[in-house]
């Protein structure tokens, strides 16, 4: 922000009857004065220096509803037109006409453009006129529109005074401060003004955040100066805009047209407000123009020796001017000449006729207006600004309405039935607008030269372009067809990802609200496309012209959309384009031939040039001499794409004959043909979104710009919404030239065209059009609000865009263009990391595995948002040291995945804008934003959260940084930062998407957030259950866990609940508005979820649908007090924390594989070498295995350990004995409290050792042993119990000779979850949804399955975008998508899933390359198959050699890359020469995941066989069931099998379970070691009595849970006795016991014998006649000892003295198991008093159990005493003691116990003013502490815990007080078991 533009305050007010309501107050950046004038709003979101300019406008004062405003400067006031000599070139004035301009935000100086010399505000000063930014403007624009056109005024700054604080106040600023509400008119007194704006960076008093302040402190508030009311229509405005005198304008000699009589053609034009861009539209037509002033009497002064008559527009009421009304009645009378009007000008014509015009509620001001032209039924998108409006009721006869406005109904246009006169109420000229209308200059120009040629001509009226409405309507009848196949787009693969789910839904959903019957060809099983609800029946086979040939044939459909289903279905289009005639089936939407041009490079290319349309030099080649020819003529660099290729494949840069000869060999094995262009690296790039209809409407829905320039595909980058860095001219420009292509094209629906610009001129080309739905079509729809897919298909049926409603207004037309009053931003996800060897290089080939949007007020707030949702690890943008792996310079000119952390760091480290602008050529405005963020982060450091000022706060806010982000700022926590937050009142506003900038009211509930706003577009009244979305797509989180949610907002709605849905990515289904009540378009954070649960006053959350997102928030969530539905978040985690996980095994007799966490290497190896290798690596809390890796060697274990250290941060690394050979089963289930009500297990093709993602599942299991999977049952049944699980839960498992071991267990829906409730016809997420939101649901319903039925789920892999990646499976994730087919046998359904995923039989040659022996072996009789079969068999030296063994003769191929080898024995010439069908390349398994530098010749080929597109298979159990499908030779018919239809099934009765008590707890406290024992002090508990007790702690928190109290020691009593006051343990104690149905008896000593000097062993024997045990705490040190030899009943020690306290060490301990998962290899530092603490006693003595580091920290004279220390050194155990609590202390520790260090225990009371603060522990000490360490405390505390750590996550001191309860449980349960629980 231009910190010297914004120098003053200006406060805004309206007029509301008589009062002056104070609106808001924000910065001045014009002129300094004041103003008063009509408060109109404009729409339009470009165009500002044409708009100001309009005299329309004059006495207006502006609001500008897009909220970016002077983004490109301004141009020249100097530079004069080159047509009209003496006028400005760039303006539609010689002046500023607005009053005065209200804005949200202003660029200031940090504008960019090449046309601009200086910035907005210093050209409003130069013409004095004021504005003010830092308005809601969105929240202004809904008042003028509920109220109408009001007056207004903008009041300056005149300096400031002191007021009481705490004056009751009314409106609230986007910074929050409050206003005085109304101000009644004698006495403006608007001085008390509570704090100041900050909206643009000023620096000023603080806001006092609203409310009631009663302190009588004075604080500075500014004052404003005073300005009368005006209103500006009751005067002749057009008096101070017309021209005073005559002028004449002349065209050039050359274009100029003469007159019969020789003189040249002339228009005389009425000024009443002439817009410069109208005389431009006539003299460029050849006529001369004179203009003249608005009273001049031209009938009488202007002679006969003009042939045509314009008026134009104006400002005010056309009432006032009867002068120019009766002047223009006279021409019309004496009907010599053709006569024009144009907005003003239509509104005096229509009087002169003899009409009324009538003002209107806030008028017409904007740019996407739709005018239905009343003869040809057209629509025209025009530019509009007017108040007043021809009231079309009072026309007389000899007049008729032309232009209609679509959406209000109100008059646009008339025309004379009988004489040459019309006008119109818009613009046509445009300047600012969409040039669309400018034809009607044209039409006007005619009519005068057919009046000067045949005089007859003006006895007749305007004839118009466009034809007749009737004939129009029958040249293009509504389609009515009864069936329509829909093409899906298969597995999700990079390029072609979950857009296609959504878009396919979206048409499927307007097929069917037109009532027809629709099928769906897509074997993507996972998506919410093919679930029932949408399609009426869905086939899931390949989407490929054989199979899709076949479902024609046998559905007989009527029509086929091929535009909503990718490359995949469009390529299938194209094949079968000559048969469907032939066939039955009409092609709705856009005609196949069309997409043929677009797709076809060098058609394309030449289509482009036979209109003038610009493209890129090229040339296409069809071989690779060719394609060098080709360069030749066009010069390096170039760009090769590759035609019908989707996503950039086979696409790059080449700068040099080599590069560009390796390019040739890859593009030409993805398509027959390339195309080589001129690059035009640098240069812009922007894309439209473009809408036609069959009638010819057009329109552009968006256009998106990219941040990156043009050289990084689009899919890559990131774009912005809409463009910020076009003037109007620009984004005219190629808005125009997109629509005369899509037009020239005959699109019918929606496509996308891109274009390269340079950002030096205006020179541009067009990179390429896609007829189609595409990526950016979804980005588009959700970005803008308008669903282009819904709509496409319906323009398909033919029906105009004029007749389909906007879903989102209800009232107002789809044909319109959105406008938007926030911006946009997408970023790419890559998962490169996932991949060995891949090249992480951005360039014109694709390789993001899926993206985000995220949605704000400015471009700071959304950019951040956006960086924040593409990694919860992304804080957002500021330096990020970790995140780069190479130097800054060279990753700013050579962009990957890290570019924008690059950008990040540069600037931290001092880079110019100027510098990262030579390297990267992004636009500089991006760049000045992004340097503006972080030089706002730099002054954030120093400051300390609880001194932040509540305006600075609002601003880091209002620049998007995250609560988080801010805490590493201000060394505090996240959530401490929240509560500072919400006590300063700064919460965020949510906003709606509506389409139309909140000029029309909005029915959708589409939502975001943004800090820069100051009210709610929405009341929230519906309580909601909030579900959350599954995020980003990645690899491993894709759209399955779209579907699940989905699935679970649609149950909730079914079952009549109210849903509010949470997700950030713009692919998804989930995000379409009209799918729960309500979405947040927002992250999915701690911070966002908590700020939305709070404003919807949520009923809960469902987290488990969204995958690992959702869930890593899970526990932060819960103990933040949110309703979490389903299993309990800690029980999350005890099932994603290894160890609590493991415990809970062994505690269940289940079986899993040995593990142990890793702390060193030689630890590892030593545990390596006890279990043999080979062995799994891998970090805890991950999803889809990131950096898991096989190790065969002790070699290979270093290089592994570093990688995967490096992915997890905190997280330690694991190492688990990695079985071979074992076969791996998934189990889905759903559980309700424990109990299981539905599962089903599937099996995998491949061993276990293939991700669960990549791997080939089966379902029904054909081949598990009956007794394996009761085994799996009863584990899952198990499991399920003791996590207590209501909801999903997933289990995989690994089976060997019928013995099971649990893999992993996620508590959660998982990615198999949609394949099997589909395979099933069984939805177990609807179920799942209804046992956690306590919805009545059936157990078990039956299942019905047809006989032989199975089906086969295939992965979909992108290894082809991924240049280097190696093509194998192993544990890491690698997949991007999947697909499902079904058949009669696994066989049959595996061939059709293989086929889907774009798997090509083989026809002739099969390349074998065997690694291992056992896979030689095992391949043996497939091989001897495929030699029966008659494929020619080619193999690798030892694979030959072995085959030859066993007499197949096979052709040996060697991989070595040597000159002189002979073509014949090279496998490399077999590959590059696609002279190999098939190649099984099954790698030997010490070489699987070699470290990424080794390049193997075996990785070579089969990176080669990627390349060049040969079918590879790189695993023996899929190289097995593969050669046996083909060897069964399937027909592939049509069959029951291969469809679903979704007709109503009958609901299923829900019973209600009845609960099993759980025997475990009986068992464990049967034989209890405690029974009847005192418990006196920690040494008396073994190692295996603390695992008793805390396995009955965790099973009694599970029974809390459940029951709230359990009847274990129903009857019993227990005594209190405490000498000491105590309020954890005496509540803890009687809690414990009541919950666990006992009675407790209090005795306080202050109230007891005692007081009589009674003994304690007399206490104690009274209670003991009472109770069946008793609690102690005493003062004494002997006290538990002489109690104990008292009673005869049980004796627990609360608490002797300073000696022990028994349970407070336990409940400690169980803390560190519960929180860390283990207390083995842990660091504990105690601080604090160590002398007098007996807790720190205790837990030292229990430490002797478990292998753990004490650090000691106390100041000398409370030090730990001598004889605890020396046990602890004998042990080993100490480790570092110091005074001080040192920043190197803390990183270390896992646990910090801080104790109590009180000033009377220090003799010298000087020292402890020294050590008191090293001793205290704040966010600032914990800075340096480690993510995943804890911090505990016994409590009370006095003020060595500062408060602000209550606030951390990793502050578990409150949380042990709930563990203590669950401890104490156990010891009174155990202590007092009676035998006959």
């Amino acid at each position: 922000m231009a910190e010297q533009e914004m120098e003053s305050m200006m406060a805004l007010e309206l007029k509301d009857g008589n009062d002056a309501v104070r609106f808001c107050e924000g910065q001045s950046f014009g002129a300094h004065r004041s103003v008063a004038g009509e408060l109109v709003f404009q729409t339009g979101m470009v165009g500002y220096p044409e708009s100001i300019t309009d005299p329309s406008y004059r006495g207006q004062i502006l609001v500008v509803t897009f909220p970016l405003v002077g983004n490109y400067g301004v141009p020249s006031r100097e530079e004069r037109d080159p047509i009209l000599r003496d006028l400005p070139a760039h303006f539609e004035a010689a002046e500023i006409h607005i009053a005065g301009l209200i804005v949200s935000s202003y660029a200031g100086e940090s504008y960019s453009h090449h046309m601009a010399e200086s910035s907005l505000g210093k050209w409003l000063k130069e013409q004095n006129v004021p504005a003010i930014c830092g308005v809601d403007t969105r929240a202004l624009t809904k008042r003028i529109r509920d109220q109408g056109s009001m007056l207004g005024r903008l009041r300056m700054q005149n300096g400031t005074e002191h007021v009481p604080e705490g004056i009751q106040t009314g409106a609230l600023t986007p910074i929050g401060t409050m206003t005085p509400a109304r101000t009644p008119m004698p006495q403006p007194n608007l001085h008390a003004v509570s704090g100041r704006l900050t909206v643009n960076g000023a620096n000023g008093a603080n806001g006092t955040n609203g409310g009631y302040f009663h302190s009588k402190k004075l604080k500075e508030v500014p004052t404003y100066e005073e300005v009368d009311w005006y209103n500006p229509n009751i005067r002749n405005l057009v008096m101070d805009v017309s021209t005073s005198t005559p002028k004449l304008y002349s065209p050039s000699a050359s274009s100029a047209l003469k007159h019969p009589s020789g003189r040249p053609v002339r228009v005389v034009c009425v000024d009443v407000g002439l817009k410069y861009n109208q005389l431009r539209c006539l003299v460029t037509r050849g006529v001369e123009v004179e203009v003249v002033p608005w009273n001049y009497d031209f009938p009488q002064l202007a002679g006969k020796e003009y042939d045509g008559l314009f008026i134009s527009n104006g400002p005010g009421d056309p009432a006032m001017m009867a002068d120019t009304v009766k002047h223009i009645k006279a021409a019309m009378d004496e009907a010599r000449t053709p006569i024009f009007g144009i907005c003003l000008g239509h509104q005096l014509l229509a009087r002169a006729a003899g009409a009324d015009t009538l003002k209107m509620k806030f008028g017409n001001r904007g740019h996407n207006i739709p005018c239905t032209n009343l003869l040809s039924g057209k629509c025209y998108i025009t530019s509009q600004n007017h108040g007043f409006a021809v009231d079309a009721d009072t026309l007389p006869n000899d007049w008729s309405e032309l232009f209609v406005n679509a959406n209000d109904h109100s008059n646009e246009g008339i025309r004379h039935v009988s004489r040459p006169y019309f006008s119109v109420q818009f613009h046509p000229e445009s300047a600012p607008g969409p040039r669309d209308t400018e034809f009607l200059f044209d039409v006007f120009i005619k009519t005068i030269m057919n009046a000067i040629e045949d005089p007859s001509t003006l006895q007749q009226p305007v004839s118009f372009p466009g034809g007749d409405a009737a004939e129009n309507a029958a040249l293009h009848p509504k389609l009515q067809p009864k069936r329509v196949l829909v093409l899906g787009s298969g597995g999700l693969s990079i390029g072609q990802a979950g857009e296609f789910d959504y878009s396919g839904s979206q048409a499927i959903k307007a097929l069917k609200e037109e009532g027809i019957y629709t099928i769906l060809i897509n074997p993507n099983i996972a998506t919410i496309q093919t679930s029932k609800g949408l399609a009426d029946k869905v086939y899931f086979l390949p989407v490929n012209a054989e199979f899709v040939r076949k479902v024609i044939k046998a559905e007989k459909p009527d029509a086929i959309y091929v535009t909503f289903g990718g490359q995949t279905a469009l390529s299938v289009g194209i094949q079968l384009k000559d048969e469907f005639e032939e066939l039955g089936v009409s092609v709705l939407g856009t005609p196949i031939e069309t997409i043929i041009t677009t797709e076809d490079r060098e058609l394309f290319a030449r289509s482009m040039e036979s209109i003038g349309a610009p493209c890129a030099k090229s040339k296409s080649a069809n071989n690779v001499a060719e394609a060098m020819e080709a360069v030749e003529s066009i010069g390096y660099p170039v760009i090769i794409r590759a035609a019908y290729a989707l996503g950039g494949l086979g696409s790059g840069f080449a700068e040099n004959k080599k590069q560009l000869l390796d390019l040739c060999g890859k593009a030409f094995a993805a398509s027959p043909q390339i195309l080589i262009e001129r690059s035009m690296k640098g240069w812009k790039e922007i894309e439209y979104e473009v809408v036609r209809d069959a009638h010819d409407n057009c329109i552009t829905v968006c256009n998106m710009e990219n941040f990156d320039p043009l050289g990084i595909h689009t899919g890559d980058s990131v774009v912005v919404a809409p463009s910020q860095t076009l003037s109007d001219e620009d984004y005219n420009m190629l808005r125009t030239t997109a629509v005369r292509v899509i037009r020239h094209l005959g699109v019918v629906g929606e496509c996308n065209i891109q274009y390269a610009l340079n950002p030096d001129s205006r020179e541009y080309c067009i990179i390429e059009v896609n007829a189609r739905l595409s990526r950016s079509s979804a980005l588009a729809s959700k970005a803008t609000g308008y669903p282009l897919a819904f709509i496409a298909a319906k323009l398909g049926l033919n029906i105009p865009l004029n007749e389909i409603k906007n879903t989102v207004t209800k009232k107002t037309v789809a044909c319109f263009e959105p406008s938007l009053d926030y911006v946009v931003v997408k970023i790419p996800r890559w998962d490169l990391k996932k991949f060995t060897r891949v090249s992480t290089l951005l360039g014109s080939s694709m390789k993001s595995v899926g993206e985000v949007m995220a949605i704000g007020r400015t471009f700071e707030e959304a950019i951040q948002k956006a960086i924040r949702s593409v990694d919860p690890s992304n804080l957002g943008f500021n330096e990020t040291p970790a995140l780069m792996s190479i130097d800054i310079d060279t990753e700013l000119q050579t962009p990957s995945d890290q570019r924008m952390f690059a950008l990040a760091n540069a600037m931290f480290n001092g880079y110019s804008v100027e510098k990262i602008w030579e390297m990267t050529r992004i636009d500089k405005w991006f760049l000045y934003r992004l340097k503006g963020l972080s030089a706002f982060r730099k002054t954030m450091t120093d400051l300390h959260v609880d001194h932040v000022t509540p305006s600075l706060f609002r601003r880091a806010k209002q620049l998007g940084f995250s609560d988080k982000q801010l805490a590493t700022f201000w060394d505090s926590n996240e959530q401490h930062v929240r509560r500072a937050r919400l006590e300063h009142g700064i919460m965020p506003v949510v906003k709606q998407i509506d389409t139309v900038a909140a000029e029309f009211p909005a029915y959708t509930n589409y939502l975001y957030t943004t800090y820069n706003g100051t009210e709610h577009d929405v009341s929230f009244d519906d309580q909601g259950v909030m579900v959350l979305g599954s995020g980003v797509y990645r690899i491993g989180s894709s759209v399955e866990f779209d579907w699940c949610s989905v699935r679970a907002v649609r149950t909730l709605r079914e079952s009549g609940m109210k849903t509010v849905m949470v997700n950030y990515n713009p692919e998804t289904v989930s995000t379409d508005y009209d799918e729960a009540d309500r979405l947040y378009f927002e992250n999915i954070t701690l911070e966002t979820v908590l700020d939305i649960y709070q404003l919807e006053r949520s009923s809960g959350v469902i987290l488990s649908m969204g995958g690992q997102t959702p869930n890593n928030i899970s526990l932060p969530l819960y103990r933040s007090n949110v309703k979490i539905y389903g299993t309990s978040p800690e029980m999350i985690d005890t099932a994603e924390n290894r160890y609590k996980f493991s415990r809970m095994l062994d505690r269940l007799g289940v079986d899993q594989p040995q593990w142990k966490e890793l702390t060193s290497t030689d630890e590892a190896k030593i545990f390596c070498n006890k279990v043999k290798y080979p062995v799994l690596v891998r970090p805890s809390y991950v999803l889809s295995g990131a950096a898991m890796n096989t190790v065969y060697s002790e070699h290979d274990l270093g290089a592994y350990l570093a990688q995967a250290a490096e992915v997890s941060k905190d997280h330690p690394v694991v190492i688990t004995k990695y079985i071979e050979n074992a076969k791996e089963i998934e189990m889905d289930a759903v559980a309700r409290n424990g109990t299981m009500i539905g599962h089903f297990v599937s099996e995998h093709v491949e061993n276990a050792g293939v991700h669960s993602g990549d791997a080939t599942l089966i379902l029904p299991p054909q081949d598990l042993d009956p007794e394996t999977i009761r085994k799996i049952e009863d584990a899952t049944r198990k499991i399920g119990d003791a996590l207590n699980v209501t909801g999903p839960y997933n289990i995989q498992f690994i089976a060997k000779d019928n013995e099971i071991k649990v893999i992993e267990c996620n508590v959660r829906a998982s990615r198999s979850f949609p394949f099997v409730s589909k395979v099933m016809g069984l939805d177990l997420i609807e179920m799942a949804t209804k046992a956690m939101t306590g919805i009545p649901v059936r157990e078990y319903p039956p299942v019905r399955l047809p006989p032989d039925y199975v089906a086969v789920k295939v992965p979909q892999f992108s290894f082809s975008r991924l240049s280097g990646a190696d093509p194998v499976m192993g544990v890491e994730m690698a997949s991007t998508g999947e697909v499902a087919c079904f058949g009669r046998t696994k066989y049959e359904a595996y061939i059709k899933g293989l086929i889907s995923t774009g798997f090509k039989l083989p026809k002739k040659n099969i390349l074998l390359s065997i690694g291992s022996y056992k896979d030689k072996v095992e391949m043996l009789p497939s091989v001897e198959k495929l030699a029966k079969l008659g494929y020619k068999l080619y193999a690798t030296a030892g694979t030959a050699d072995f085959l030859e063994e066993y007499g197949l003769s096979v052709q040996f191929l060697e991989a070595l890359q040597d000159d002189d080898q002979r073509q014949e024995y090279s496998l490399t010439h077999a590959l590059a020469n696609n002279l190999i069908d098939l190649y099984i390349n099954l790698p030997s398994s010490n070489k699987f995941r070699r470290p990424a530098n080794y390049m193997s010749k075996g990785y070579r080929t089969r990176r080669m066989a990627v390349d060049y597109q040969t079918p590879l298979v790189t695993n023996v159990k899929i190289a097995k069931i593969l050669i046996e499908g083909i060897s069964r030779n399937y027909d592939f018919n049509i069959s029951k099998v291969d469809y679903m239809t979704f007709a109503d099934v009958a609901p299923t009765t829900a019973i209600m379970p009845q609960m099993q008590p759980s025997r475990t707890m009986e068992d464990l406290l049967r034989h209890s070691p405690l029974k009847g024992k005192d418990i006196v002090s920690v040494k008396q508990f073994s190692k295996d009595d603390l695992h008793l007790l805390f396995t009955v702690a965790a099973e009694m928190r599970l029974g809390v849970q459940r029951d709230g109290c359990l009847d274990v020691l129903k009857g019993r009593v227990l005594c209190l006795m405490f000498f000491e006051p105590s309020t954890r343990t005496s509540s803890s104690f009687d809690t414990a016991m009541k919950r666990l149905g006992g009675q407790c008896v209090m005795i306080n000593e202050s109230h007891s014998s005692t007081r009589k000097g009674e003994t304690l062993e007399d206490t104690i024997r009274t209670l003991d006649q009472y109770g069946d045990a008793i609690v102690l705490r005493h003062p004494d040190n002997d006290s538990a000892e002489i109690a104990a030899k008292a009673a005869s009943g049980p004796i627990i020690n609360a608490g002797n003295g300073s000696r022990e306290h028994p349970t407070q060490a336990l409940l400690d301990l169980f803390t560190i198991r519960e929180e860390l998962g283990t207390v083995n290899g842990l660091t504990i530092t105690f601080v604090g008093d160590l002398k007098y603490g007996r807790t720190v006693h205790s837990l030292c003595e229990i430490l002797k159990h478990y292998d753990v580091t004490i650090q000691l920290v106390a100041a000398p004279s409370l030090a730990l005493p001598s004889k605890v220390r020396s046990v602890l050194e004998s042990r080993g155990q100490l480790s570092t003691e110091s005074d001080r609590l040192t920043p190197d202390i803390v990183a270390k520790t896992d646990v910090l116990y801080c104790t109590r260090v009180q000033k009377e225990r220090f003799e010298d009371p000087a020292l402890y003013e020294t050590v008191k603060d090293d001793m205290v522990v704040n966010a600032k000490t914990l800075r340096d502490a480690k993510r995943n360490m804890i911090v505990m405390h016994p409590l009370p505390r006095n003020l060595e815990l500062h408060q602000e750590v209550d606030d951390d996550p990793r502050a578990a001191y409150f949380r042990q007080m709930r563990y203590g309860m669950f401890v104490r449980m156990a010891l009174l349960a155990l202590v007092m078991e009676t035998g006959s629980t």
